[in-house]
């Protein structure tokens, strides 16, 4: 017999072995029982499954990524390959593709969890009435989040407020995008309201007030694309409002907005970022029990790197004449062998790198030598951490002879501390400083972010091997340069397309190299998983502060405020500038058009999940990826404003036909 996606098991321990929870420092027993949801701690222990997908399901794996980002004008597949073509193109997208086949089943089956909170609310007997009703403010804001999600992608979706029975839907009917909306708004509106400044427990994963402010600016901004108003007013007028509270009240809501874009992404503050709206939590730290099946770890970083730079295919020829112990490189630079996201030339040259410091902290495009001398993997010599360039290296990839006898020294070390009986190693990157030669690991320094390279690189650099220039560098200047040296630009064909064959000076075959989003490579120190340097273990955004100022200046822009808009532009920008004569000079606007609006959210928040979305509200796939994606304008429709509706879904209920696919 058929069974409704909506009918989903209600009893925590069900929930329990649908997802595990990734709640940092908080995992709830197993419990089960109708009497244990009579009480505010059973029911706040329901709640944390509210939770469940964000990290294990959503936001630690490619395909919510690919869901939320690709498709646009930002990304391509690297090497032109038809690896999630579906979704990077639109081509032979179908109600049975994966990843949107999933995030319709995830995301009904928590907001049936956050029904059960919301509802089983009025039936607690006994516990503290305050903290029952943050528990049902956090279901409310799930639940909001969860249905922006779906309409956003989905459409008209089933409304669907009351948890799974025994009784069956089998006959859904779809709820205007108005209902959804209204909903969505008042959840948060009542989220906002209930919810304190800081989150219950102590404990950072759960929402707060300013998550659901943030949320619901989001989800005004969102609707106001679909030309929904409230009570007469627009809703990017009430997208502004709320995002402008916001700011202006910042440290009322706790909020913060850190005053260099470095500090977003130092890995000392990955685990209390005070930028950070919403998150999903990352493994906790203490344990020893994780594995990659059963436990939640960041696997985003495995499909953020391209496999040419797996030391034996990054060029032409194995470069394992230079890499002298083989793959264990790539461990530094995540798991390579399932990588998609290449940037597309307009994400490049959306970057100033000459004066935007958050081109290095969102690509990685220098790539070195690392040793494991802690670690005990390696000893710090020349046959195990350096390259000596010889006449044949040279001639091979192009260096200036004048380098023959050369050294390549390592940029970082990864040390591998062990903390539990199940092998799980806790991974800390530290840094060997330029002209620090000695092996002496008390040398080592501590810097925001090990995974953020030096730029530009310098000319005399010893520490690494490949260098993709973003400033185009001549023939006489790469001579001075003792490296592997590709120009950016030298990747793309005219029509914006990654070249299907680039063989430069050098003789390297570089048409699958492309700068490598690194936002991701957050490694958590103190988190751990197994033994494997591969994965990561940091905690994700859902939602920053900045997406905040970004929603403000689009809500400014879009009702005729480019001045206003541009104000608030001018704040990530400002602290984006590598000095302030230069943001002065080169980056300040005086007033902002959509397109700036557009801009500057890929410059920010490219790879954070909001691209497709952003695209949507505007209309703006027609005109911008024949431009800057000329492969998916070939495919792209009026239905690819939807995704399919999910073929699990479809296949359960009884009338599929009526219900529709989308167009798919």
């Amino acid at each position: 017999m058929k069974r409704s996606l909506y009918n989903m098991a209600l009893a925590i321990c069900t929930a329990a072995a649908m997802y595990s929870c990734s709640l940092d420092e908080y995992n709830p027993s197993d419990t089960s029982g109708e009497g244990e949801l009579k009480t505010v701690e059973g029911l706040k222990n329901l709640g944390t499954y509210c939770y469940s997908p964000l990290y294990d399901q959503m936001f630690s794996a490619s395909d919510y990524l690919a869901v939320a980002e690709t498709g646009t004008d930002l990304w391509l597949t690297q090497n032109n390959k038809t690896t999630l073509q579906q979704l990077f193109y639109y081509e032979g997208l179908t109600t049975s593709t994966n990843a949107t086949d999933k995030l319709f089943s995830q995301a009904y089956a928590c907001i049936n969890t956050c029904n059960a909170v919301i509802n089983r609310a009025a039936d607690v007997t006994e516990g503290d009435k305050n903290v029952l009703k943050v528990v049902v403010a956090e279901a409310k804001c799930l639940r909001a989040y969860y249905y922006l999600v779906l309409v956003t992608n989905y459409g008209n979706v089933t409304l669907v407020t009351t948890e799974s029975t025994d009784t069956k839907i089998m006959n859904p009917t779809r709820s205007s995008q108005e209902e959804i909306y209204n909903l969505i708004i008042t959840d948060l509106q009542e989220a906002a309201a209930d919810l304190n400044t800081t989150p219950m427990d102590g404990n950072y994963a759960r929402v707060t007030k300013k998550a659901a402010l943030g949320l619901l600016a989001r989800a005004y901004a969102q609707g106001a694309g679909e030309g929904l108003s409230e009570n007469g007013v627009s809703y990017w007028q009430r997208a502004k409002e709320v995002a402008e509270d916001l700011i202006a009240n910042m440290a009322s809501y706790n909020a913060y907005l850190y005053d260099d874009v470095e500090d977003v992404w130092a890995q000392s503050n990955n685990r209390n970022n005070k930028e950070a709206l919403f998150i999903a939590s990352g493994p906790q730290a203490g344990t020893d029990a994780f594995t990659y099946g059963s436990y939640g770890a960041n696997k985003l970083f495995t499909f953020t790197f391209d496999e040419s730079y797996r030391v034996e295919k990054i060029l032409v020829n194995k470069l394992s004449d230079i890499y002298p112990v083989g793959s264990k490189q790539n461990y530094f630079y995540g798991r390579v062998n399932n990588n998609y996201y290449a940037p597309s030339k307009y994400l490049v040259d959306c970057f100033d790198a000459r004066y935007d410091k958050r081109w290095e902290n969102s690509f990685t495009t220098a790539f070195s030598l690392f040793s494991m001398v802690q670690a005990g993997w390696r000893t710090y010599d020349d046959k195990n951490a350096t390259i000596t360039l010889t006449e044949d290296l040279c001639t091979k990839y192009g260096i200036d002879s004048k380098f023959v006898g050369k050294k390549i020294y390592p940029y970082v070390d990864v040390n591998a501390i062990n903390l539990g009986s199940n092998g799980g190693n806790q991974y800390v990157a530290s840094v060997w400083p330029k002209g620090e030669y000695s092996g002496d690991v008390n040398k080592l320094v501590k810097v925001k972010n090990p995974y953020v390279n030096p730029y530009p690189l310098a000319e005399d650099e010893d520490r690494f091997i490949v260098y993709l220039s973003k400033e185009y560098l001549s023939d006489a200047e790469k001579a001075k340069r003792g490296y592997i040296c590709v120009n950016i630009d030298d990747l793309f064909a005219a029509d914006g397309k990654y070249k299907e064959t680039f063989i430069d000076a050098q003789q390297t075959n570089t048409y699958t190299l492309f700068p490598s989003l690194n936002k991701f490579n957050f490694n958590f120190e103190g988190g751990f998983y197994g033994s494997n340097l591969q994965c990561k273990t940091g905690d994700m955004f859902i939602m920053r502060m900045a997406e905040v100022y970004l929603i403000a200046a689009e809500a400014e822009e879009r009702l005729g405020n480019g001045a206003k808009a541009a104000e608030y532009l001018n704040v990530l920008r400002k602290r984006a500038c590598r000095n302030e004569a230069d943001f002065e000079a080169n980056m300040k606007l005086t007033t902002a058009t959509e397109d700036d609006v557009l801009d500057e959210y890929a410059r920010e928040l490219c790879g954070e999940f909001t691209r497709w979305a952003l695209l949507k509200r505007h209309k703006a796939f027609e005109t911008r990826l024949p431009k800057y994606n000329p492969r998916a304008a070939v495919n792209f429709s009026q239905k690819n404003y939807l995704r399919p509706i999910s073929y699990t879904f479809l296949n359960q209920i009884e009338n599929s036909a009526e219900y529709g696919t989308n167009g798919y």
